[in-house]
């Protein structure tokens, strides 16, 4: 196996993306690669996105000598989305990333992943150590399995943001009951997508003094707090049309499932509760996402539920898509945690 050129030497040019259809346990899982050698790199996104979401990062992996593969999660894209609620689970998605490193031809992996990404790319480095030997978590900070039940966790944050008030509902709960996110957001995705990245990135969220975008009003829907008209400088039209076409196309239950298996997941995780990841570890989040407020007591937790950690990083003015929003500073980020990662 070839070994990676150092973080900092000329990259020659990235290879020509493929597009792959693998066998998985979710039925097939669709898959991007650039660069065909070099220790492989999993990308996992979150939600609302696909593969899409590391544009910028598989031609500079490639280019740095890794074979960069970004996936649609089951659900998502190209890739199968089975009709039960159930089948989204999180070691169902665990099963279909090592089916995905076999069926290229690989015995580990590296996993990267954003968002919900982050989460199910934690829970592959802790389920399947064996597998993939080092993990990446953007926006999302890893918490280890136990604790309350999530979704009393998630009822308990009704009206804690900034404006809201009584009778306010907490996103995640909202989008727990089948077919409620979807009446809301199918009859204009593209819409619906452009108020939600425009909510979450730095350059375009509301100001901290107004209502908060992760909740919804009694009787209403989340859209209202999403900021209307505007793109967030790293969504480019063309890019909006790519998101928006992937689920005009598939409709969005799929990846709005994975929400709804949050409290399987507790009971199938019980037991590793506390259980830390010990493979060699890397966190990038956004100083402005709120993500990490919510979960701050995970970043401090990090010595304990990471003791393989080789870098935390705190973007300045950066919203919740880390990778898009600074693709250049997480690119280095990555080729120098990479670089630094037993061969």
């Amino acid at each position: 196996m070839p070994s990676p050129a150092p973080a900092g030497a000329p990259r020659p040019a990235a290879p020509t993306p493929t597009h792959l259809v693998l066998p998985t346990p979710a039925g097939r899982t669709h898959a991007v690669q650039q660069g065909g050698q070099g220790p492989l790199v999993l990308l996992l996104h979150g939600f609302p996105e696909s593969w899409y979401a590391w544009r910028h990062q598989l031609p500079v992996l490639a280019a740095a000598g890794y074979r960069a593969v970004a996936i649609d999660v089951r659900g998502y894209g190209r890739s199968s989305k089975p009709d039960a609620v159930d089948a989204y689970r999180m070691l169902d998605l665990v099963a279909d990333n090592v089916a995905v490193v076999e069926a290229l031809g690989e015995r580990s992996a590296v996993v990267v992943g954003h968002d919900w990404g982050a989460s199910i790319a934690a829970v592959s480095a802790l389920t399947r150590p064996d597998v993939f030997r080092a993990v990446g978590l953007l926006s999302v900070p890893y918490t280890p399995p136990g604790g309350p039940r999530p979704s009393e966790v998630f009822a308990a944050m009704a009206g804690e943001g900034a404006g809201s008030g009584a009778g306010e509902e907490f996103y995640v709960s909202y989008f727990q009951r089948p077919g409620r996110a979807e009446a809301e957001i199918e009859p204009d995705v593209r819409g619906w997508l452009a108020g939600f990245y425009a909510a979450l990135s730095a350059d375009t969220m509301p100001a901290p003094d107004a209502p908060a975008p992760y909740f919804v009003s009694p009787g209403g829907t989340l859209r209202d707090r999403f900021p209307a008209g505007v793109l967030p400088s790293w969504l480019e039209e063309q890019d909006l049309d790519v998101y928006a076409g992937e689920f005009e196309r598939t409709g969005t239950t799929g990846a709005l499932n994975r929400y709804r298996n949050m409290d399987r997941d507790w009971a199938d995780l019980a037991g590793r509760a506390g259980a830390p990841i010990t493979r060699p570890s890397l966190f990038i989040g956004g100083e402005r996402d709120a993500s990490l407020a919510w979960l701050a007591d995970a970043l401090k937790a990090f010595p304990e539920t990471l003791p393989g950690l080789l870098g935390s990083h705190v973007l300045d003015g950066c919203g919740h898509f880390v990778q898009q929003e600074r693709p250049d500073e997480t690119n280095r980020i990555l080729l120098d945690w990479l670089a630094s990662l037993p061969t």
